[in-house]
């Protein structure tokens, strides 16, 4: 009877199938609402454990330019004949004239409406002056050699009484007054002048020989006896 008993339950134990346990999966699903699931993303991804290899503020900033370059010159060399080499030719040729044109013409600079003075407000001796210019002649320093030279002659000219001592002359005046004095020297004179301009205001270079007229035409200076006879009464004892 037992064994009968056990059989039958075990028959039907196997012909009957068991119930599934409820594990939850008819509850409702549980939703967030868009804006707190945003913030509560944005909160998670703002720690800076993500961020750890992110590229600075400046290279994403150079990333951005670079790429607007690139963007640009796909965009030049798909509208120039020959695409990327006739883009690289017309740069090579632009910055080419561009270095000619600066060779050529010296740094711009804006041309004054007057002359200025030739001397700046620290009186000096002609002497002061030479040995400034042969300072900066033997540092190759051509610009200021030439400028201090030009000074020193104007000063000896001042001290020799063949200029009145006159507080902003220009370079361009002492030459027009000295050659009324000095005429065998009135060209030279002149152009001395004009170096000086070009030089101080006109953004040329000088250079040694324009350095060596300038030397040349002071000692000459030095060793010419003035026409008296156009120098102003009593500007010589």
């Amino acid at each position: 009877m037992t064994g009968a008993v056990l059989v039958l339950a075990g028959s039907r134990a196997a012909s009957t199938p068991l119930a599934p346990a409820r594990t939850g999966e008819d509850d409702p699903p549980v939703t967030i609402p868009r804006a707190p699931a945003r913030e509560a993303a944005e909160r998670e991804l703002s720690d800076p454990a993500y961020h750890e290899n992110d590229p600075s503020l400046l290279q994403r900033a150079l990333n951005r330019f670079w790429d607007w370059v690139d963007d640009l010159f796909t965009a030049a060399s798909g509208a120039t004949p020959g695409g990327g080499f006739g883009l690289l030719v017309i740069v090579v040729a632009v910055v080419a004239l561009i270095a000619a044109l600066w060779w050529r013409l010296g740094t711009p600079h804006r041309a004054p409406a007057s002359s200025p003075a030739l001397f700046d407000d620290r009186p000096r001796t002609a002497a002061e002056h030479r040995a400034a210019a042969e300072a900066h002649a033997a540092q190759g320093h051509w610009n200021q050699a030439v400028q201090e030279r030009m000074r020193a002659m104007v000063r000896s000219l001042e001290e020799r009484a063949l200029l009145d001592p006159r507080p902003g002359r220009t370079a361009d005046e002492a030459a027009a007054e000295a050659s009324q004095t000095l005429p065998a020297h009135a060209t030279e004179l002149q152009a001395a002048a004009q170096s000086f301009d070009a030089i101080t205001y006109g953004g040329r270079t000088a250079t040694e020989p324009t350095y060596d007229r300038l030397t040349t035409l002071d000692k000459a200076l030095t060793q010419t006896r003035p026409t008296l006879s156009n120098t102003p009464e009593g500007a010589l004892n």
